[in-house]
């Protein structure tokens, strides 16, 4: 994108009263924006009302100290094949199943070693293709359960394993959980964020925005220096919705905007799924919601793959995955797991379950912490974590 253009798509997307949908129809009446402000006031008048039409006539002050950040965004090289890209409506870069939304970005910040580009020359220079045909969305709790944190993880891990690439918000709690688990083979991972690409929201995710770039992509509709507003992440769900062929909830409270990206999905004709918890917990209720609603139930990546029916596999284990896993299904035979169950229980709940007194007890609740197969809870509980 040259310089001219990049300061009229700018003035097009910032100027006051100027809408998404406004400009929409200004590009289909008049073509690329540069054309736009070409014309005379009463042609623009055929498409912009009054406000809108001085909004148009008059840059925003704001737009030579932002054509002058952003261009300098544009030009910034990094290590490991990361880029700096603005993909407009329409170009190239632009991801294809965007277009089927009702209301999709005029400009998206792109910010990565990978590229939704589909035209190949377009793709070598822009980055590693992803192909959007093969990549699910991960979802959930911003407060979830340590097991939730552990599914999401190991789910995501399982799924890039076998060829699918990852995409979520890169909030905390889930959605970070899924990014890292992708993360943890290398596979392709995309964060869709609600502030400018050049914040890093939240905080406690630097580093991790930094390896998602080094991996897959960062995403924005949002311009360099945009502050992390609430109204923005219920509108960038749309965009995970989009640039996802279906959705995984892995656990949402009955309010969370986890289930408007699977309202999204499902409005899209894409599979929805969801992982079933307790019964007593608030991060399972929007799951249990979704599965009423006719979200398929998985307990296992091996579940989605095969209603994804997408020819995708997941890796045969090792010989030493599968020492693992009999360790672990030798440990979950313990009586002391057997009597936790999967629910989070307290000490005093699990002495009368158990017998033991309270050093034993806190002896070998203890050790199954360092082997993390039971995490402690607020509240002084305990739960189990499956394997």
């Amino acid at each position: 994108m040259e310089r001219d253009e990049l300061a009229a798509w700018l003035r097009l997307t910032l100027s006051d009263g100027v809408g998404p949908v406004t400009a929409r129809k200004l590009l289909a009446a008049f073509g690329l924006p540069q054309t736009i402000f070409e014309h005379s006031s009463s042609a623009l008048r055929q498409v912009a009302g009054p406000t809108q039409l001085q909004a148009l006539l008059n840059p925003p002050e704001s737009l030579p100290q932002m054509v002058e950040t952003t261009w300098s965004w544009l030009q910034r090289q990094e290590d490991d094949g990361v880029r700096h890209q603005i993909a407009s409506l329409g170009s190239p870069l632009y991801p294809t199943a965007l277009l089927q939304l009702d209301d999709p970005p005029l400009l998206l910040y792109l910010l990565g070693s990978a590229s939704f580009s589909t035209n190949t020359s377009a793709a070598q220079a822009a980055g590693q293709p992803l192909n959007p045909q093969t990549s699910l969305a991960i979802v959930g709790s911003r407060n979830p359960t340590p097991q939730g944190v552990s599914n999401a993880r190991q789910f995501a891990k399982a799924l890039a394993q076998a060829g699918l690439t990852v995409v979520s918000g890169m909030a905390l709690g889930i959605d970070g959980a899924a990014h890292a688990g992708a993360l943890e083979t290398e596979g392709r991972t995309v964060a869709v964020i609600g502030t400018g690409l050049d914040r890093v929201y939240p905080k406690a995710h630097h580093q991790l925005a930094h390896q998602i770039a080094r991996h897959g992509l960062l995403v924005s509709e949002y311009p360099l220096g945009t502050p992390p507003l609430t109204a923005n992440f219920p509108r960038r769900n749309r965009l995970i919705a989009g640039l996802a062929n279906g959705t995984l909830v892995v656990e949402a409270t009955l309010r969370s905007g986890s289930l408007i990206t699977a309202r999204l999905s499902a409005e899209q004709g894409k599979e929805v799924f969801a992982i079933p918890g307790s019964i007593h917990a608030a991060q399972s209720r929007g799951c249990h919601a979704l599965i009423k609603q006719g979200a398929k139930l998985v307990e296992s990546a091996q579940d989605v793959l095969e209603e994804l029916n997408w020819g995708l596999r997941l890796p045969q284990p090792s010989g030493n995955a599968a020492t693992t896993q009999t360790e672990a299904l030798s440990a979950a035979s313990d009586a002391l797991l057997q009597a936790m169950g999967f629910d989070p229980v307290g000490l005093e709940a699990l002495q009368a379950r158990t017998g033991l007194d309270t050093p034993s007890l806190q002896a070998q609740l203890m050790t199954l912490e360092l082997d993390g197969t039971v995490a402690r809870l607020p509240g002084g509980l305990f739960q189990r974590q499956s394997v």
